[in-house]
């Protein structure tokens, strides 16, 4: 048997299956709680849905609570986008997967913290896997 082959066959698969993709910022800072964005800024909650059109987001269902980590400050011309995760015992598969949405879709309802830090993006801020 040839085994140079083999292991480079075996090498080749293991590529293929682990890929993952640096996709395109949003904006170049972002506000957060704390300098980790560890902290929630607030709760809010989804005034429609929104159907994330990549895995940079979050799918969000009307009237869902979403913790909110970080506001992304807008670039001139884009959107204003906010990252969190949603809250629901309805929807616990999605409970603690943080994404993306726009800010036009949901109603901050409880502010945690008046302070924020204001810390430039990187690009395991849009990191898809």
């Amino acid at each position: 048997m040839n085994y140079p082959l083999v292991i480079l066959l075996f090498v080749g698969l293991l590529q293929q299956t682990s890929k993952a993709v640096l996709m395109d910022k949003l904006a170049d800072n972002k506000f957060c709680a704390d300098a980790e964005c560890s902290y929630a800024l607030s709760m809010a909650t989804a005034l429609d849905d929104f159907t994330a059109p990549d895995c940079r987001f979050i799918n969000i269902k009307r009237g869902q609570m979403i913790y909110v980590y970080s506001k992304l400050v807008p670039e001139e011309g884009a959107g204003v986008f906010w990252s969190g995760s949603v809250y629901s015992e309805r929807y616990v598969d999605q409970m603690g997967i943080i994404g993306y949405f726009p800010a036009t879709v949901v109603k901050e309802t409880q502010k945690f913290t008046e302070a924020t830090v204001k810390i430039p993006t990187t690009d395991m801020d849009f990191y898809c896997d």
